[in-house]
């Protein structure tokens, strides 16, 4: 008989969601952290009167159907307090234009654009239509990296003449859509989809699948929406560690996984603990929301498919990232300073800024935080000697302050706090190799259907997580973790559904 318990590895929104809707069913479920606490790259970190996200700093699924309130619905949780946010950025080209701001309301957003992009509007209308076609599809719960009959029903189950229709665009990227709508010589236009969809799937436009970016292009706008939580993004963490404790569920903090093996009919996971101690898990199921990466040096020798291997070790290397942490005097921003902005600077590069409101917890009244992050490759970031990594990560701080004072109209006496964070920091706190953030990137050739599946090669052993389908971010790593579940509740013949 096969072991009824499953493990998951990895303590981030994905592993969380996950043992919380399996805690839910009544399956025996132990989550396996290496860290101190949940949340990954949605967790959090205090220096002493100030709360950062170390990560993600925006969430987007708690408009009602979102992914969130949809999940938190099912778990009967209730969902975090949280603002809606108008824009939902805004983008600074850099370039001497005007900011572009991302309203929430769809019409005012499409009269921003017809000033900011004139002659654009065929593009926007497709992206529309695409990102229409995309929701749908997506409100059935496909499958959409199929890999059994099961698999292949829920597909074909969620197919519709748009999908369809929309699925001839497969192979293209945005950059492609623009060609068609004669929109390709606007390079203010294509300035500012390299900028946003960078944040999104790690690709510019021209990297950057079609049918991806159309929908993450409209994140900001109703119904849709991106919100900015009260107190931290640790409330997620939190709200899903309260369900899995309520339902039975087990965590087991600073337990990190060292070797994976299959023996018979179930696997053995052996970890060690915060003493140093070797622990052994044995469980008929395991879901690992690592970065697949991590697979193959997990794996007990001879245990992994040759062809499969070959295509884990092959995947491209995600970007890393710069983070500066910082405090500012409150009085000194812009008055009219939005919560999340992005700028196009050529050095150190193109900046996201997210800026703590007041009362939201973050920081005493008249301060607030301000986190600035940049994409880096990981390069040597993780193997440079000391003096050198620390001259780097100084001047790095240097110029990123310089940027920001420039930008915002700051001085040195402005600042309360500052710190850098690199991929070496991000190694060392989420266990992610060279510190990497974000998924695999959205090119067409990963994207959807030519993905990673959930349902690996290996008997009993499923993925979730931000390189999974439907991407990274809080909301898309929790629909990752859903499909997982309901795989492996199907298998053991107790389907699981979660309502719109």
């Amino acid at each position: 008989m096969t072991d009824s318990r499953v493990l998951v590895i990895g303590g981030g929104i994905a592993g969380l969601t996950a043992t919380a809707l399996l805690a839910q069913e009544g399956v025996p479920v132990t989550l396996l952290e290496a860290h101190h606490q949940t949340g990954g790259c949605a967790g959090t970190f205090r220096r002493g009167p100030w709360t950062f996200d170390v990560g993600a700093t925006q969430v987007a699924g708690l408009e009602p159907g979102g992914s969130h309130e949809r999940l938190f619905r099912h778990l009967k949780v209730p969902l975090p307090e949280a603002e809606i946010l108008d824009p939902g950025c805004v983008v600074d080209l850099d370039d001497g234009s005007p900011p572009i701001p991302l309203w929430h309301d769809p019409a005012r957003w499409q009269h921003e654009r017809e000033i900011q992009f004139p002659g654009s509007q065929r593009f926007w209308a497709l992206c529309a239509a695409i990102h229409a076609s995309n929701w749908d599809f997506a409100s059935h719960d496909p499958v959409v990296t199929p890999r059994s009959l099961w698999d292949w029903q829920q597909l074909l189950g969620a197919l519709r003449p748009a999908t369809i229709a929309s699925g001839l665009l497969t192979t293209l990227t945005i950059a492609d859509l623009l060609t068609l709508c004669g929109c390709d010589r606007d390079q203010r236009l294509r300035r500012f989809l390299d900028l946003q969809l960078k944040l999104y799937s790690q690709e510019p436009a021209d990297r950057t699948a079609a049918l991806y970016g159309a929908t993450v292009l409209q994140m900001a706008q109703a119904p849709l929406g991106l919100w900015h939580l009260q107190g931290s993004m640790q409330v997620l963490s939190d709200r899903l560690l309260g369900a899995i404790n309520r339902d039975g569920g087990q965590v087991l903090l600073r337990h990190q996984v060292k070797r994976l093996e299959r023996q018979g009919n179930h696997w053995l996971v052996h970890s060690s603990n915060s003493a140093g101690q070797s622990v052994e898990h044995r469980a008929g199921d395991v879901i690992c929301s690592l970065p697949p990466q991590t697979l193959p040096s997990l794996l007990a020798p001879n245990t992994m498919p040759a062809g499969y291997g070959q295509r884990l070790n092959n995947l491209i290397q995600p970007s890393g990232a710069l983070v500066l942490y910082g405090v500012v005097r409150r009085g000194a921003l812009p008055a009219d300073c939005p919560g999340h902005l992005q700028r196009g600077c050529k050095v150190p590069g193109s900046l996201f800024v997210s800026v703590s409101r007041e009362g939201d917890g973050r920081a005493p009244a008249g301060q607030a935080t301000l986190i600035a992050s940049v994409f880096t490759p990981t390069a040597d970031w993780c193997t440079l000697h000391e003096p050198l990594y620390q001259d780097r990560k100084r001047q790095t701080l240097q110029a990123m302050q310089r940027e920001l004072n420039r930008w915002l109209g700051l001085s040195g006496e402005d600042w309360l706090h500052q710190e850098l964070a690199t991929p070496r920091g991000f190694a060392g706190w989420t266990g992610r190799p060279e510190g990497i953030v974000g998924g695999l990137g959205q090119h067409p050739a990963r994207f959807g259907p030519f993905g990673l599946a959930g349902r690996t090669p290996l008997d009993g052993l499923w993925l979730c997580g931000d390189s999974l389908h439907p991407g990274e971010g809080t909301a898309g790593v929790s629909l990752s973790a859903l499909n997982a579940c309901r795989q492996v509740m199907e298998r053991r013949g107790q389907p699981l559904t979660v309502q719109p």
